[in-house]
């Protein structure tokens, strides 16, 4: 399918009310704290992890509020073609999912406070292979860790989480090693933001962000 023939529609399912690229998550309560967690570091710094979850414009939006990420970027991760294009990808045939790359601050947030956003208003982690009325595994519920410790925290939060029947259904999210991460076309990137006003950004992805601002209030930021 083309990009033009996905993006109308994409519109036209904003405009039936359809929660594609939004399904945030419901839990049954607000989700705890994660009990293992990277200590916040003592000096700025740099890290990077790789989240999947969906359509990426609304994984973006909401990690561009996130206090402490200095960059978040759409593009595609976990499959095996390399330099994959929209198109490909849109097949669900190359094995990568829509993905967004979070660089962050490791002294402003620490690790587990982004699982946290991810798994809460980011979207849907019980969802298998898709987001909302989006299906295929080009959409599934990810995270491509950079390190040990990244395993390690990702691992004990989704077993605390499911231990505690947060959701009504188990966490489906895949957690894999980050091979390679390919940034995405120009028209893909900082598209909530570019487009406020387009009906799929305002049914879908605005509400997210005021998730993110209403149940994070310490973390989020308006820039």
């Amino acid at each position: 399918m083309s990009s033009s023939a996905h993006l109308a529609l994409i519109l036209f399912g904003s405009l039936l009310g359809a929660t594609a690229c939004s399904a945030k998550a419901s839990p049954a309560a607000a989700l705890p704290a994660p009990a293992v967690d990277a200590a916040r570091a003592s000096a700025p710094g740099k890290q990077t992890v790789v989240l999947s979850g969906g359509c990426f414009w609304g994984v973006q939006a909401v990690f561009q509020h996130v206090k402490g990420v200095i960059s978040a970027t759409s593009g595609y991760a976990g499959g095996t073609v390399k330099n994959p294009e929209y198109e490909m990808v849109s097949t669900g045939e190359t094995g990568h999912a829509e993905s967004v790359q979070v660089v962050f601050d490791p002294s402003q947030i620490t690790y587990g406070e982004l699982l946290r956003v991810f798994f809460s208003v980011a979207h849907d982690p019980t969802e298998l292979n898709r987001q909302g009325p989006d299906e295929g595994t080009q959409y599934r519920s990810a995270i491509f860790y950079t390190s040990d410790e990244q395993k390690r925290i990702t691992d004990a939060y989704i077993a605390q989480l499911d231990q505690a029947k947060v959701f009504s259904h188990r966490i489906v999210t895949q957690v894999a090693p980050l091979q390679a991460f390919y940034q995405a076309e120009a028209y893909h990137q900082n598209y909530a933001a570019l487009h406020p006003n387009q009906p799929y950004i305002v049914f879908n992805d605005a509400p997210k962000v005021e998730h993110l601002r209403q149940e994070f209030p310490d973390l989020y930021t308006g820039k």
